[in-house]
């Protein structure tokens, strides 16, 4: 299993070892809809896991390591970035932020920062620049 995806979450190992039978009955199912080869790139299933967990606002560690994927099969952080992006006018932008906070995680990019005085996240107020 965690060679077909290249990654595995905690529920994963727990069940492995609490449940064995149910995690290989759920893995099936991802693998007939995931994981085979049929008409969809697993470029673009990668993409719609990416856009289906941000807007499900799953746990940031499963959201991650579908981002750090589709980045080992081959896609840009900006097509990553661009899936997240129709999160926003669909589900709001909370979990349009929940997405772009796992794929700045992942990918690292330094954000900008204001000039002028403003609150920033923690509520401090001040100029970075």
């Amino acid at each position: 299993m965690v060679v077909e995806r290249g990654y595995v979450l905690d529920y994963h190992k727990v069940m492995a070892a609490a449940d064995f039978p149910i995690l290989q009955a759920a893995n099936t199912v991802v693998e007939a809809a995931y994981l085979t080869p049929r008409t969809l790139s697993r470029q673009t299933k990668e993409l719609l896991f990416i856009l289906s967990l941000t807007v499900m606002r799953a746990p940031l560690p499963q959201l991650r390591s579908h981002i750090r994927v589709a980045l080992e099969i081959g896609l840009s952080p900006q097509e990553i970035l661009e899936a997240i992006e129709i999160a926003l006018p669909e589900a709001g932008v909370v979990a349009f932020q929940w997405g772009v906070g796992a794929w700045q995680d992942v990918v690292g990019i330094d954000p900008l920062r204001p000039t002028v005085d403003a609150y920033d996240d923690e509520g401090v107020r001040g100029a970075e620049g």
